[in-house]
């Protein structure tokens, strides 16, 4: 089992709020159904168990979940085959890492939105101020360790326009949040839908798009199919991993058709593997005229 690996997507940068490392543990702030919760999770690999505290109102929903969080429910990586050398090797140098399912839409469709189109730092940070200025501390020892808990879907309805700004999350990035708060109820039913009907409802909402629905899939219904199409970077960077050379969208579909059914976990290992492209250019610099407010 390995938790940094499987776990690596669910934390949004460096400074992820709801994220902690400390003396050998992992703890997460995490919005449950039945409320906030604090988790300390400890691996022992010698002992090949993962144990686990919780604290808070949502501490018995997070611990029945824990399982398929950790990856119990993919079922597809034991009979997974490389089927190229790159993939393969990939395969081979990661053999702990598991596909997680959440059970949590809203925990990666929000920050999910944030990241719309914008750098690495921009969507980072937007969350960040999201997070610490309307989340609350994480119950239990959670606090003490600067934790928190990201907002609930009535706490993101009532920010308003120029607290959005304030964060740095420009107006339509903005608007889009509102409209998932609004419908978080029939959002988070989908975790009890086939991934297509998921889909579906992701996309039906004005803003989400097939990016952001892949970037929710993959990480809270744990679909082994979620391609990140639309990002900046993984068309080419898989493109350069497989035939030496970058690609867009439309040649990665044919170029994954092999793994279908398979085609987010190819993605997955690739990244671990660290396979992308020589970047020569410079990086994209963050936009100027948001007034984000400095954090606290």
């Amino acid at each position: 089992m390995d938790l940094s690996a499987t776990w690596g997507v669910l934390r949004r940068g460096a400074g992820d709020p709801a994220w902690v490392q400390s003396a050998g543990a992992l703890w997460r702030g995490i919005r449950t159904p039945e409320g906030p919760a604090t988790l300390r999770t400890v691996v022992r690999p010698a002992e090949r168990l993962v144990l686990a505290q919780s604290w808070g109102p949502g501490a018995s929903w997070v611990l029945e979940k824990l399982p398929p969080m950790l990856g119990s429910q993919d079922v597809g990586a034991a009979g997974f085959e490389g089927g190229h050398p790159v993939v393969e090797r990939a395969r081979r140098q990661h053999p702990g890492w598991r596909i997680p399912r959440t059970g949590l839409v809203l925990e990666s469709l929000v920050p999910a939105i944030i990241e719309q189109k914008v750098t690495g730092q921009e969507a980072f940070g937007g969350w960040r101020r999201v997070v610490r200025r309307f989340g609350e501390p994480a119950p239990g020892p959670g606090a003490a360790l600067g934790l928190h808990v990201p907002p609930s879907a009535d706490a993101l309805r009532a920010i308003p326009s120029w607290e959005w700004l304030r964060a740095g999350v420009t107006p339509q990035r903005a608007d889009t949040v509102m409209r998932v708060a609004a419908h978080a109820d029939r959002l988070e039913e989908i975790t009890t839908l086939d991934l297509l009907a998921a889909r579906r409802r992701l996309l039906a909402i004005p803003g989400v798009g097939v990016w952001t629905a892949a970037e929710t899939a993959h990480r809270a219904l744990g679909d082994a199919d979620a391609v990140s199409f639309g990002d900046y970077h993984v068309a080419a960077n898989i493109g350069w991993a497989l035939t030496g050379h970058p690609v867009d969208d439309q040649v990665l579909v044919d170029l994954l058709r092999p793994w279908a059914g398979q085609r987010y976990r190819v993605q997955r290992y690739l990244e671990l593997a660290g396979a992308r492209r020589p970047r020569r250019g410079p990086r994209l610099s963050p936009r100027q005229h948001v007034p984000v407010a400095r954090a606290r």
